[in-house]
Order: structure tokens, then sequence, then C-alpha cells
């Protein structure tokens, strides 16, 4: 890949309950990557993505990674058009959400090598949620980033109750251009990392 070419991330929106806060964070980061020439974004609202509940008869391990499920086919089939992923996570009861969760259960291959942040929210802003999604991200051969965006309880009320924005915190706006940078770098990096092993794969062949 090229240095001048975007690398395309898809933001995940990782709830989908009524009234949910996430939409204010998915909102600051278009906003904010707008300037960001290096990335190219593409929001997957999983409101958009109506998987069940984990139900393959096989597991994808035992299948190359197809999955009978036709929604579930289309949600890998769009992974697989990007480079890396920010995630918007809630935290539940110390914990991801379970249809974010679930999300990432329904794909296998399309991860793979693939750089993966996190803007998290909650009371302690998200780190739990965030802590646990990292395990299940190197479980996916997946590459979490260290720079995470954590929206605690002060800029969470302050929104909400205060009439500020997210760019009121200065913190959060250092926080997300770090994230960026970073992602960006891994991105660039592990695509020509996937195209050398795929010509290294086909001359061997």
């Amino acid at each position: 890949m090229d240095q001048s070419e975007s690398v395309r991330i898809a933001l995940i929106v990782g709830s989908t309950r009524p009234n949910r806060f996430a939409d204010v964070p998915a909102r600051w980061i278009e906003n904010g990557v707008a300037g960001h020439t290096a990335i190219a974004l593409e929001t997957l609202d999983l409101r958009d993505w109506p998987l069940p509940f984990f139900d393959e008869p096989i597991p994808p391990s035992a299948t190359g990674g197809v999955f009978a499920n036709p929604t579930a086919e289309r949600w890998r089939h769009k992974l697989a058009e990007f480079d890396g992923f920010i995630v918007v996570a809630a935290e539940y009861n110390h914990g991801p959400t379970a249809v974010l969760k679930n999300a990432l259960d329904f794909a296998l291959n399309e991860w793979k090598e693939k750089p993966i942040a996190f803007v998290g929210y909650g009371g302690v802003g998200g780190a739990r949620a965030i802590e646990q999604l990292r395990m299940n991200a190197i479980e996916l051969q997946m590459a979490p980033i260290k720079v995470a965006v954590h929206i605690g309880l002060e800029p969470f009320l302050g929104v909400l109750t205060q009439g500020k924005t997210l760019d009121d915190y200065p913190f959060l706006i250092a926080s997300r251009t770090a994230m960026f940078d970073q992602l960006a770098w891994w991105a660039r990096a592990l695509a020509n990392a996937r195209a050398a092993s795929a010509v290294v794969a086909s001359i061997s062949e």
C-alpha cells in the first residue's frame, strides 16, 4: 500500500439500545476523522445488521469461515473491505454489549491481521469492556492498538446534562488524534504485510 493511499477503516457502533449514547461518540469520530487524510471511514451501525444470537450449526473454524446465516455472510464480506476497525463500545455490567460480542463472533478470516481501536464510555470510560474486547480481538488474530478513547463519567454527564460536547474535553481530542495516527500506521503496515504474504503464498503454490 502506497504511503499516499488512505486506509479503509470501519467504525462499528456497538450498541443497539434505544436512546443510546453511542451516537454521540460515533458522530464525534466521524467529524474528527474528516481532517485525517490517511483514513477513509465508513460507519457500520449494528442496528442495520440484524444478526441472530450465534446459532451456526458448524463452527466457522471448520467451514473456512463460511456461515450458514445469510446476514452473517453479508456481514463478513462487508468486513473484508476494510484495513482496520474502530469500535464504539458501551460498558454494561463491567463488560461489552452482547450485540457487539455477537458481531465479533459472526466473522473469522475477515478480522485477521488487521488493527482495531476502541472508543469506550461508562463509569470508568468503558475500560473494563475494552479490556475484554482486546482479549477477544487477540483470539481473532487482530492487533488491538495501545491508544483508546475513554469517555468517563465527567464528560458523559457533561454531554447528557450540561449541554457540553466531547470537543469541550481536550484530553479526549488528544486521545482521538493519537488513536487515528496509530491506527493508520498499523493499518498500512499490516495491509502491506498481508499483501507480501499473499505474494509468497502464490509463488509457493
